[in-house]
């Protein structure tokens, strides 16, 4: 069962990895940062199982983290857009406007 867990969440983990380097989108980034962090709390839930409850703590406090980065960074995509219509981050070179 561990093992299984493991296993897909390392898939996951690939997968927002890959998504990371290849993508421009900035929303995209965000999705695939997410992803990561979601398979490491897959890798805590399912590592909680031999070592206790000391697994789901770092649960939540990844969870809160993420919840901090996504309001700050859409906080942030929302001004990009405003400023340079676009949200794709081969076209952005400077935040100077």
């Amino acid at each position: 069962m561990i093992a299984e867990a493991l296993i897909v969440s390392a898939i996951l983990f690939v997968i927002g990895v890959v998504g990371v380097l290849t993508r421009r989108n900035a929303i995209i980034l965000f999705m695939c940062a997410e992803l990561m962090l979601n398979a490491v709390n897959l890798t805590f839930v399912a590592l909680a199982k031999l070592h206790g409850v000391t697994g789901h703590v770092f649960v939540i406090m990844v969870m809160t983290i993420a919840a901090a980065e996504a309001v700050v960074g859409l906080a942030i995509l929302i001004s990009v857009f405003r400023h340079f219509g676009t949200v794709d981050l081969s076209s952005l070179r400077t935040l100077r406007g």
